[in-house]
């Protein structure tokens, strides 16, 4: 009984993630991924994702410093977020690379430098957001991931 505010507050924050859209339905099938042998397996999977990503945005940033810029290592860095953002359900970040492979298509410059912000932004909001989630699930123990969002 003495978990049962902390469920809640599981509970909460995961549908807040959902809510603000910052995951998406590939969460839950990932989270549906964990038994008794592997319990954090969406803990890992995101802490995974987490670290790959950041090296993939410093790439991209890294690029866009350099002019010309190729068009072609942007794209192929850009195509590795959005896929590996799509596989973990981390939907703000997929949608912002998205947009920014589009202004790259476009050749807006501009936009595509304030889209770079917009990804980093959408990731460095989805770091702060699971990092306690996952302390929390941690602490409430795995069967609390087996409820959906509304």
């Amino acid at each position: 009984m003495g978990s049962n505010p902390l469920r809640q507050q599981v509970a909460s924050m995961r549908q807040s993630l959902f809510d603000e859209e910052i995951l998406d339905k590939q969460f839950m099938q990932m989270e549906q991924l964990e038994d008794v042998d592997n319990p954090n397996f969406a803990e890992e999977v995101m802490t995974l994702y987490i670290r790959d990503s950041t090296k993939l945005i410093a790439t991209v940033e890294q690029a866009l410093e350099r002019t010309p810029y190729d068009v072609n290592k942007l794209d192929k860095s850009l195509h590795q977020l959005k896929g590996s953002s799509a596989s973990v359900g981390a939907n703000k970040v997929w949608i912002e690379t998205n947009q920014m492979r589009e202004s790259i298509k476009a050749g807006d410059l501009e936009r595509t430098k304030a889209q770079l912000q917009l990804i980093k932004l959408a990731h460095e909001t989805l770091r702060w957001k699971v990092e306690p989630y996952f302390h929390l699930v941690r602490q409430v123990g795995p069967s609390e991931t087996a409820q959906r969002p509304k």
